[in-house]
């Protein structure tokens, strides 16, 4: 019954909290611009993998 209904509002208010706490203030943008990239290069390489497996074999 705990994640019946997925996350709350106040879920992610704790997840924030605790990111700050652990991180700091100064950190947290650079941390996260390093997160974005790197989903960013993830799903290019996933999209091309995925591209090469549905190109025809010769």
């Amino acid at each position: 019954m705990f994640l019946r209904n997925g996350l709350e509002p106040w879920h992610l208010l704790i997840v924030a909290v605790v990111l700050i706490l652990l991180f700091g203030s100064k950190k947290l943008p650079d941390t996260a611009r390093a997160l974005g990239k790197s989903l960013r290069i993830l799903r290019s390489e996933t999209r091309a993998l995925k591209d090469e497996s549905d190109a025809p074999r010769p």
